[in-house]
């Protein structure tokens, strides 16, 4: 499946071995010479109460707390698994329970929590209750000004005149591994074009360039908002297509978008 190019292997856990090692079969399923080809592995597996609850491995076998794209997909892929027949679906992930909507016209909204945004929250170093907003960050001889913000998982956001101009493949490692995010940070450039419209280009955090993020999208919108570069809803565009996002007042975060289904098969154990 796959929500605007951010693609994603979508399994059942109920259909799996029990001793499955799914970070083994997430870098084996998401190589793209070797396997399918996926910006990640999506599990759909069962609360202790009956609900879903949702994980996400990378492609190097790491486990990402959430997912705004995969989220949206999962919804869609509880529906296609006649799983449940609900327009409104509670799912737990890593960040939190979160509700998807289904919505008439086949989008999928998500609300996402509150974005997060002191050093502890994130986890960043240095003081655990300061905020990271439009400071210096430098890596590579490189350096930018950042806005570090926590969808459930960690953002650094970085405003450009010009997001093509950004050479991802050679920043983007570099400030994965910077040393004010110990586990690493999802890293994005934004260019800002009206109130309503930014552009992102991404290096996620354990995947590398990948065509959209929706968390990172939430967290672009959020801090360009707090920069005073746009209002509160936002339309993202990133390479593989248009999210829109919305930051209440309250610091609540709702992300609308699409899902779609490309294929579906079976992989054999051993392979």
């Amino acid at each position: 499946m796959h929500g605007i190019g951010n693609d994603f292997v979508m399994m059942r856990a109920d259909q799996c071995p029990a001793d499955t090692d799914w970070s083994a079969l997430a870098q084996q399923t998401c190589s793209r010479r070797f396997g399918v080809g996926a910006d990640g592995l999506i599990l759909a597996d069962r609360t202790p109460t009956g609900g879903f609850a949702m994980r996400m491995w990378n492609p190097d076998g790491s486990e990402s707390e959430m997912c705004g794209n995969g989220v949206r997909c999962f919804a869609l892929y509880l529906r296609d698994q006649g799983l449940t027949d609900a327009t409104e679906i509670p799912v737990e992930t890593g960040a939190g329970t979160l509700v998807l909507r289904l919505t008439d016209d086949g989008q999928v909204a998500v609300a996402m929590g509150r974005a997060r945004l002191s050093r502890g929250e994130i986890g960043m170093t240095g003081p655990a209750d300061q905020e990271c907003v439009d400071e210096p960050v430098t890596a590579k001889s490189e350096t930018f000004r950042g806005t570090a913000v926590s969808m459930g998982n960690p953002h650094l956001v970085m405003p450009v005149p010009d997001v093509q101009a950004i050479a991802l493949e050679q920043l983007g490692p570099a400030f994965e591994h910077h040393e004010w995010f110990p586990a690493r940070v999802n890293a994005h450039w934004v260019q800002v074009v009206s109130r309503d419209h930014i552009i992102q280009r991404t290096w996620e955090r354990g995947a590398g360039v990948t065509l959209a993020c929706g968390t990172g999208a939430c967290a672009a919108a959020v801090s360009t908002f707090r920069l005073g570069l746009t209002d509160r809803k936002v339309r993202v565009s990133l390479p593989g297509g248009d999210l829109v996002i919305e930051y209440a007042e309250d610091g609540q975060v709702t992300m609308t978008g699409p899902a779609a289904t490309v294929y579906t098969g079976e992989w054999e154990q051993g392979e």
